[in-house]
């Protein structure tokens, strides 16, 4: 038996390396049947005859709902050290949407950063970058231009000691352009995003792990849809959270209680009213999600109508008017 990694999936194929050679090789029947499948990044047992017999624990993983209605855990890439959430300083900007990346990657056990592509293309950077400081608290932010080679040694730093780095990000934000440019040469195929409305086109469509120097690094297709399936609010808004312990209510819902420490910062403009909503959007949705997954379906059409109706006790009071 030997241990190799996982360095890209194919259809039924997984090419693996044990850092001196790679091979392809298949999963077992059994696992097949069980659905249990590796994932770029997997640590796997492999036989003689060139099959995945096991997957060994892994140490972090970066995991969302699958598409559509089927209440499973999809697994991105896993033992990795950071994870890069890649946006271009474009329309493809937006607060929202790396609160729900940042919300991720905390859950994922790897160290989160922002790469901030395309800085030669804007002239508002030090405002945007100010902006995502908000929301990051600590994180580091790293302004890159490829093309003006602006930023790179800040992330090539990265990649020593055999660390491993996923990039994650929208299509057409130039993920796999970072990664040409890291390792010196063109060796993934890269589109421009379209002008018209500063929306990617899907270039790389499948993930796969390249050595960079004394690292290793992740590109991963393009994601629109990202359904949270597990996701860490806690730190990702922690200054919510925080400001929670001092609310005059231990269950106080920042909605409406008198003594709500969270509503008073709201008011001062401590936090804004954008961040709050997008905050209790994700935890419904991560609540929402492992309902789903312990009660059914039935259970969480139960919950939506018992929402639309109000309270039994409200109801009567209604009744009785």
């Amino acid at each position: 038996m030997n241990n190799y990694r996982v360095i890209s999936v194919g259809k039924n194929i997984y090419k693996i390396s044990n850092g001196i050679k790679e091979i392809n090789a298949v999963i077992t029947g059994k696992m097949a049947y069980e659905k249990v499948f590796p994932v770029v990044g997997d640590y796997v047992v492999v036989s003689e005859e060139k099959q995945i017999i096991d997957i060994l624990p892994r140490k972090t993983k970066l995991s969302r709902k699958a598409a559509g209605k089927d209440m499973r855990e999809q697994v991105i890439v896993s033992n990795i050290d950071y994870i890069f959430i890649v946006t271009s300083l474009n329309k493809d900007f937006n607060i929202k949407r790396l609160e729900r990346y940042l919300t991720l990657v905390y859950d994922s056990g790897a160290a989160p950063a922002f790469i901030l592509t395309k800085a030669d293309l804007e002239d508002n950077i030090s405002e945007k970058v100010s902006e995502l400081e908000s929301i990051a608290f600590g994180v580091p932010i790293h302004v890159v231009s490829s093309y003006e080679e602006k930023g790179i040694d800040e992330v090539k730093s990265y990649l020593k000691d055999n660390i491993t780095i996923a990039l994650i990000g929208s299509s057409g934000v130039g993920k796999s352009t970072l990664i040409n440019k890291l390792i010196g040469e063109d060796i993934i195929k890269t589109l421009s995003i379209r002008e018209s409305d500063a929306k990617g086109r899907h270039t790389t469509t499948s993930r796969e792990i390249f050595k960079v120097g004394n690292g290793f690094i992740i590109d991963t297709p393009g994601m629109r849809e990202l359904q949270i399936w597990s996701g860490d609010t806690d730190t990702a808004f922690k200054d919510v959270e925080e400001l929670a312990l001092q609310c005059r209510f231990s269950d106080c819902t920042h909605t409406s209680e008198p003594g709500c420490a969270v509503i008073k910062a709201v008011e001062s403009g401590e936090i804004s009213q954008e961040r709050l909503d997008n905050y209790f959007k994700l935890k419904k949705e991560i609540v929402n999600t492992q309902n789903k997954l312990l009660h059914g379906h039935k259970f969480m059409e139960k919950e939506k109508v018992k929402n639309m109706m109000g309270s039994l006790s409200a109801r009567k009071k209604l009744s009785n008017k």
